[in-house]
C-alpha cells in the first residue's frame, strides 16, 4: 500500500491517487470540522480543504513519515480560520448596513417588513451601481436572491472562495458608499 506522500506525488498526474488520499482522510477531516463549525457548513469546509490540497500538491513536504494528515489538518485550520473571518466580516457589514442578522428562509416577501425599503432603496441602488461588476453580481446573487456560495460560484464560473471574497468586499464597499465614503 502506498504512503500518503507517494499518493501525493502520483496525484500530480493521476487523479485516482488523489481520490485514494481523499478516501483515507475525508472522514477524519469532516469530523474535525463538525466538532468546530456549524453542521450546515462543516461538509463545505471539508470539501474546500481537499480542493485547496489538490491545488497545492506541489507544496507538500513529507515531514511525518509519509503521512499527509498534518499537512491536511494545517490546510483545514486555515480554511476554518478564513471562513470564520469571512463570516465576521459579513456580519459586521450587515450590521453597518442596518440589515438584520437573521435567517431569511421565509423568502423575499418578508424583506419589506424588515427594512424600510422605500427609504433605503434609492441610495442602495445607487451604491450597488457603483460596485465593480464582479462584486455587484456576487452581492445580488447572495443577498437579494439568497443563493448559496456554491451555486453562485457555478453561475459566475469561479470558486466559492472567490465568491465569498467578492461578497465581503461588495458589502464593505456598500457600507462605505452608504456612509458617503468613497471606497
Amino acid at each position: 500500500m502506498k504512503t500518503d506522500a507517494e499518493l501525493i506525488s502520483s496525484a500530480r498526474n493521476d487523479p485516482d491517487a488523489f481520490a485514494e488520499l481523499y478516501r483515507r482522510h475525508a472522514p477524519r477531516v469532516a469530523r474535525w470540522f463538525t466538532a468546530r463549525a456549524p453542521d450546515s457548513i462543516a461538509a463545505e469546509l471539508a470539501a474546500e480543504t481537499f480542493a485547496r490540497a489538490a491545488l497545492s500538491l506541489g507544496r507538500f513536504r513529507d515531514e511525518a513519515d509519509g503521512s499527509a494528515a498534518p499537512w491536511l489538518f494545517g490546510i483545514a485550520r486555515n480554511v476554518l480560520r478564513k471562513s470564520l473571518e469571512r463570516e465576521r466580516v459579513e456580519t459586521n457589514a450587515r450590521k453597518r448596513l442596518g440589515m438584520p442578522i437573521r435567517s431569511y428562509d421565509d423568502g423575499l416577501e418578508a424583506v419589506p417588513e424588515r427594512v424600510d425599503a422605500a427609504r433605503l432603496r434609492p441610495a442602495l441602488e445607487a451604491a450597488v451601481d457603483q460596485l465593480p461588476p464582479a462584486q455587484r453580481q456576487a452581492v445580488q446573487l447572495r443577498v437579494i436572491r439568497a443563493l448559496e456560495y456554491d451555486e453562485i460560484a457555478d453561475s459566475l464560473g469561479c470558486s466559492p472562495v472567490a465568491v465569498r471574497i467578492r461578497v465581503a468586499r461588495g458589502l464593505s464597499s456598500l457600507s462605505r458608499l452608504l456612509k458617503g465614503v468613497t471606497p
